[in-house]
């Protein structure tokens, strides 16, 4: 695994918009946010993936969802995974312009959206 590298001209080594989020989350008005949010079980996260060849930090493009399936993630098209609602258990959103929308899901064991109770595991587990 390469361990990510500094990004030239970020001082945090971050992409802009990833930079943002990680000083936005000390901003009086998102810990009221978090704050609110956690009244729901509900927290805040920074989707991003990384660059295959260099570990970089990215932002994730709204046509891929990161799945995690038999503990392992990989990011899959999201039309793909928008038409699985059976499958697929949402477990993060982004607002888009339509509302929110899923941008993480959790592969689920077949039949288990009814009661969400078993996450797909690696086999014999």
């Amino acid at each position: 695994m390469n361990t990510p590298t500094v990004l030239s001209g970020r001082p945090d080594g971050l992409p802009q918009g990833l930079s943002l989020a990680q000083k936005a989350i000390h901003l009086p008005e998102v810990q009221a946010m978090l704050r609110k949010l956690s009244e729901y079980n509900l927290g805040i996260f920074m989707p991003h993936r990384h660059e295959e060849q260099s570990g970089d930090f990215q932002p994730l493009p709204d046509e891929l969802t990161q799945v995690e399936s038999s503990l392992r993630v990989s990011f899959e098209p999201t039309k793909e995974i928008a038409n699985q609602t059976d499958r697929f258990l949402p477990v993060g959103w982004l607002w888009r312009t339509a509302g929110a929308a899923p941008v993480a899901v959790c592969e689920m064991v077949s039949g288990a959206l009814e009661n969400c109770g078993k996450h797909k595991m690696l086999r014999g587990n």
